[in-house]
């Protein structure tokens, strides 16, 4: 008798435990990025890390800058009725009406990576690109890199997308009083292409160009393969912009790089998810998250024992 009730206790327990297993949710995770970007793989992996540690699906999607593919995909996510959205911003403005769609629908859509304050998300995660492209202009400026009449070089993977428009919009409050010129290349999301036309670019203008600041993950992390192909030496030309790639890290550690931007993509992705989760939940976020730190010589060895998983 004492064995079937425990028998029956253990059913009992499995029954209850069923409908708890059937609660897991279904959120989308939306990139502008492509999956051959370095920084890329290390913000999906912090997806798919959420979504192990949750039990929950994440349904994932790269768009390679195109921003109609990208709003395409938010609209399907919000007519499979998900659970919650986290996506990136592949243009200024581009996803007011979507974001509307979304919270009329009573469906949690936060922004991570690149903001757009013009869409009424529920939150943001993720960095400042105005602020961290004023830290990259002042920089230069107050390590005496460059001065009044100096030309900056700015390539980028997608010219007009958010991340670099931002970024331009904090380097040029910067510049602009100071009298420092600059012009701002498209590198593509190849990298291939990206190291050809950076080869091209810098062989041409070698001589005028003072200092480099990378809009992208992609475009600092070829600043060695770059230099070294047209014969600059490291430290040549002062360079700062992104550093979430281990290329990047390893560029500062031998001095192509002055200071690589750190935007914690692993956590961005696993907060931006996990604030989706809450909000479905019931409980509205109420507030932004804030990632990243500019970092040199001595302290890109944390960042690259992060990238490189030691």
């Amino acid at each position: 008798m004492l064995t079937r009730l425990r028998l029956l206790a253990i059913g009992l327990i499995v029954a209850l435990a069923i409908p708890a297993a059937a609660q897991a949710k279904t959120f989308y995770w939306i990139s502008h990025g492509g999956p051959a970007d370095p920084v890329w793989t290390y913000f999906l992996a912090g997806a798919k890390q959420w979504a192990k540690d949750t039990g929950n699906t994440v349904n994932t999607s790269f768009h390679n800058g195109d921003v109609a593919s990208q709003q395409e995909a938010v609209r399907a996510a919000l007519s499979a009725k998900a659970d919650g959205i986290v996506t990136t911003s592949p243009d200024p403005g581009s996803l007011v009406e979507i974001v509307k769609e979304a919270r009329a629908a009573n469906i949690p859509i936060i922004n991570f990576n690149t903001p757009d304050p013009k869409a009424n998300f529920n939150a943001y995660v993720g960095g400042d690109n105005v602020t961290f492209g004023k830290h990259w202009a002042q920089y230069l400026v107050d390590k005496g890199l460059v001065k009044k009449g100096d030309f900056v070089w700015m390539p980028v993977e997608i010219p007009g997308a958010t991340y670099g428009v931002q970024e331009e919009e904090g380097i040029k409050s910067v510049f602009g009083p100071l009298g420092i010129t600059y012009e701002v290349t498209e590198a593509t999301l190849d990298q291939a292409e990206v190291i050809n036309r950076m080869v091209d670019y810098l062989t041409a203008h070698k001589g005028k160009v003072k200092a480099i600041i990378g809009l992208g993950d992609l475009v600092t992390g070829s600043i060695k393969r770059v230099f070294d192909q047209v014969g600059v030496k490291p430290g040549e030309i002062p360079v700062v912009g992104w550093g979430n790639s281990l290329d990047t890290t390893q560029e500062v550690l031998n001095g192509y790089v002055n200071a690589g931007q750190w935007q914690d993509p692993q956590a961005t992705s696993y907060v931006a998810l996990s604030l989706a989760n809450m909000a479905a939940s019931g409980i509205p976020p109420g507030f932004n998250v804030i990632t990243g730190a500019l970092y040199e010589k001595d302290t890109a060895g944390v960042y690259d024992k992060i990238l490189s998983g030691k």
